[in-house]
């Protein structure tokens, strides 16, 4: 399993958000030239996180992006779940369970519903603070 860059560079993003909390907003530029990753898919990327109420713009020449809220109060489910949507381990890939060959009998289901919780648990434990 591998977090695909939409993740990977989101939190690195957001990393930068949060060493420059409380000082105003961060150009899209700095972050790019910090990171090394692309202004236009950091743009792509902040407007998720936007939509989320993780991050606000600021418009002008002192402009960029800034953390909406503090980074104890961002989880790392919560830019994860913004730029990749919820986490789904499952083997029944749009089937319903009453479609399913296995039924309510399905092991899979079940271990697979213990790691997808076992990952949503440990990502909203983790808080941006942490980075």
């Amino acid at each position: 399993m591998k977090l695909s860059t939409k993740g990977r560079y989101g939190l690195m993003a957001m990393e930068v958000l949060k060493d420059k909390y409380g000082r105003g907003p961060v150009s899209v530029s700095y972050i790019a030239g910090e990171k090394n990753i692309s202004e236009a898919y950091l743009e792509q990327l902040f407007s998720l996180m936007k939509k989320r109420g993780l991050v606000k713009s600021i418009r002008g020449a002192q402009g960029g992006y800034e953390l909406a809220r503090s980074p104890e109060d961002i989880s790392i489910e919560d830019i994860l779940v913004s730029l990749e949507g919820e986490p789904e381990f499952s083997c029944c890939d749009g089937v319903s369970e009453t479609d399913c060959v296995e039924g309510k009998n399905c092991r899979m289901k079940n271990i697979l519903d213990r790691i997808e919780n076992g990952f949503s648990e440990v990502t909203a434990s983790i808080k941006l603070s942490e980075l």
